[in-house]
């Protein structure tokens, strides 16, 4: 470098100060110049002064206190007993799209139970060649395979058909969760019992049923058991949590939850449908004139807003604004997320944080500006078949009022100047 150029040259304090000064305008509601001294920079804090916490403190991690608040919750008057009941995932609080299996939602219907990995048994029988038992180690000896893949409740949103119910995407839409499944495709195991004793495959089925108290089971038909169904015994990693289906249970991408049987003991392949109690009386769609649809397996594309939330106000004022949410769909990939400001007159495209991924959330960003007005923020989601997330008034057109279950209707908050946000319905 000559002289010449070494004293045209900014230095580095300047060009600092030159950012600084260049995005005060995209931080003016964040950090600042300091008028005065900050005493948690110019001090030494207690953090600081002494040795913390040794290694063995927490043999398993826990999150740390100041994130308590980042939990499960029930709705009690949801159902008459816990022990066939739900709970939520806090969505709102949760950022890229993993969810920790510790706030990943639940669903009994009998209650989470405890079984052994050595006394845990798995059975397949019905149209087979040759009928077998699985131990957990016998499954552990199969070639295996990792998936992500998001679960949702059939009734997840479901109080909302009625109206604007819940006050927080918690509670609307967090009967959901995405999780990294490890295990042996369900094809592998059907394969080692044989089945030609089937005969011809194309209207065949499976029946699948889990080891607990309610022995909840579900048809599934034979082409997709033999799809992308998933023996699954470990999650994120590790082993699967008791409430979960600890230690075996299956996946059912992209398909109602009330399928993925938890502690799964026995696989039968009929020649019909079973017919049991979750698929007749339950998990069926019930249209305005009594009729209900049947085999509705599939979780058409949904997305929600999950910041700004009635869970998660702006607390920070006017200026730069994250708005953040999740998306998905059980026929493949989100390949596009809008977002409205103003109940859905006005859309701008999302940015999504990793291209779609069949059968998993995807998490989307809106970086705008705030001025502190009043929004009415909704997110619409398209995945890879074209299909376009509808309104409320569009479902109910087609399905009445009577309905329960796949409510993938979009959702709508009520951001107010102040930063809160409220459930409400602008369909």
């Amino acid at each position: 470098m000559s002289d010449s150029t070494k004293d045209n040259a900014p230095s580095r304090r300047q060009f600092l100060t030159g950012v600084a000064a260049a995005g005060a305008g995209a931080v003016a509601a964040g950090a600042s110049r300091a008028a005065t001294p900050d005493p948690l920079i110019t001090e030494v804090q207690p953090w600081a002064s002494a040795t913390g916490e040794g290694v063995d403190a927490t043999p398993y991690g826990l999150p740390i206190r100041f994130e308590g608040d980042v939990r499960r919750r029930n709705v009690e008057w949801l159902t008459a007993d816990t022990i066939s009941s739900i709970n939520f995932t806090p969505i709102h609080a949760l950022d890229g799209t993993i969810t920790p299996q510790g706030c990943a939602f639940e669903r009994h219907h009998s209650g989470a139970i405890e079984l052994r990995k050595q006394d845990y048994r798995l059975m397949i029988n019905g149209l087979v060649d040759t009928p077998l038992v699985f131990t957990y180690a016998d499954l552990e000896r199969f070639p295996r395979i990792n998936r992500t893949f998001f679960l949702e409740c059939a009734a997840n949103t479901g109080m909302e058909w009625a109206g604007a119910q819940l006050n927080g995407a918690q509670f609307t839409h967090g009967m959901i969760h995405n999780m990294e499944y490890t295990g042996v495709s369900l094809r592998t195991l059907l394969e080692e019992a044989g089945l030609d004793a089937a005969g011809d495959l194309k209207d065949k089925w499976v029946y699948v049923e889990g080891a607990d108290a309610s022995s909840n089971g579900r048809s599934i038909p034979m082409e997709k058991a033999l799809d992308d169904c998933l023996v699954a015994f470990k999650a994120n990693g590790e082993a699967l949590r008791k409430e979960h289906g600890y230690p075996v249970r299956l996946v059912v991408p992209g398909w109602e939850g009330n399928m993925w049987v938890k502690w799964l003991r026995r696989i039968e392949v009929t020649d019909q449908p079973v017919q049991s109690r979750e698929e007749t009386s339950k998990y069926t769609d019930t249209l305005a004139n009594g009729v209900s649809r049947k085999w509705t397996w599939v979780m058409d594309a949904k997305s929600v807003v999950t910041s700004p939330s009635p869970q998660s106000p702006i607390k920070h004022g006017k200026g730069p604004l994250v708005i953040t949410g999740l998306a998905w769909s059980g026929r493949g990939a989100i390949t596009r997320v809008d977002v409205s400001k103003d109940g859905g007159k006005t859309w701008e495209t999302a940015r999504l944080a990793q291209p779609g991924q069949a059968m998993a959330l995807t998490r989307f960003y809106l970086d705008t500006e705030w001025t502190g007005e009043e929004m009415l923020l909704q997110s619409r989601a398209m995945d890879e078949t074209g299909y376009v997330q509808p309104t409320k008034a569009e479902l109910r057109e087609v399905r009445g009022m009577n309905s329960i279950y796949h409510n993938n209707c979009i959702q709508t908050w009520w951001v107010k100047p102040n930063g809160e946000a409220e459930n409400v319905e602008v369909s």
